[in-house]
């Protein structure tokens, strides 16, 4: 039995859920990785997965791309779905 199907049937649900972070360049890798780990506990407490559910990334955005790689699509125009809103306009 793959690590997968294992998952998936200790589950009865694919593996997820996966977290995108998107940020301006220039933090370092360890902060990526301590961020990544906060994000993992934090995952697995509150919707009770497992570590091996969790997955994160890093999509860097320049701060001149941001507004239309980033607050447009991912803020603006899906605002109804956000958590957290920024304090912040542009």
């Amino acid at each position: 039995m793959t690590n997968t199907t294992l998952i998936e049937t200790r589950n009865k649900e694919p593996a997820m859920p996966h977290v995108i972070v998107k940020l301006w360049p220039g933090k370092s890798e360890q902060q990526k990785r301590r961020l990544a780990d906060a994000i993992t506990r934090d995952v697995t407490t509150v919707l009770n997965y497992g570590d091996e559910s969790v997955s994160v990334a890093f999509e860097e955005v320049t701060p001149d791309e941001w507004g239309e790689k980033v607050y447009r699509p991912d803020i603006v125009e899906k605002t109804a779905t956000l958590y957290k809103k920024p304090g912040y306009t542009m």
